[in-house]
């Protein structure tokens, strides 16, 4: 699987994340979800996720609220902002989801479309005291619950094309595909003329089909 950035920065990225959330919801008071949906819509999310250094690396997670709101135009007084002792739940979920980010190079808002941040959250107890892998499963599974379409079945569907259609298009078997969409096949590990040929039926790009999760 391919991660999202240089691992080189996924520890700077998890600290940034989590103390983004923590000083939004405890120093500024948004509510988590609300602040959240501001950090995709501001397109930071999108620089995050892409390993962006400068955001990574080259910020705190103060300077970064401060930034998503100032590409939104909302305007904050600035102060000094709060440290406790110990982390938050709230700190620990972006540091969490900044790792699962990295894991799957799935976009934020893809990730939080299909288990919103409060649902991560409320994931603290007990994988806060786990290694992160386990959350990783975790999330996986939620996942897959919640977006029980694969990607090619998405496409198709979107497309609106039958299975049989798409096979006589692609050249790939009915049953193939059947296979794929019911994941009794793994597309990640199709024969790479299937996966074009599919993609050149659907007219959408090879990782379009491919499933990070």
């Amino acid at each position: 699987m391919i991660c999202a950035y240089d691992k080189v920065y996924l520890e700077s990225a998890k600290r940034v994340l989590g103390r983004m959330l923590d000083f939004a919801v405890y120093d500024l008071q948004y509510s988590l979800d609300d602040f959240f949906s501001l950090f995709i819509k501001s397109g930071v999310a999108e620089r995050f996720e892409k390993g962006d250094y400068t955001i990574l690396a080259g910020k705190s997670g103060v300077e970064v609220v401060y930034e998503v709101l100032e590409k939104l135009q909302i305007g904050v007084d600035s102060f000094r902002p709060r440290y406790t002792m110990n982390r938050s739940e709230e700190y620990w979920t972006g540091w969490a989801l900044a790792h699962y980010q990295w894991k799957t190079a799935l976009s934020f808002e893809e990730i939080v479309r299909f288990i919103p941040i409060h649902y991560v959250k409320a994931l603290y107890s007990p994988y806060h005291e786990m290694d992160v892998t386990h959350f990783i499963e975790k999330m996986n599974a939620l996942y897959r619950e919640a977006k029980p379409d694969t990607n090619l079945q998405r496409k198709r569907k979107q497309v609106g094309l039958s299975q049989s259609e798409l096979a006589e298009l692609s050249g790939v078997p009915v049953r193939t595909i059947q296979q794929y969409e019911q994941r009794q096949k793994n597309i990640n590990k199709a024969q790479v003329e299937y996966l074009f040929k599919l993609s050149g039926a659907l007219g959408c790009n090879v990782e379009c089909l491919i499933e990070k999760v």
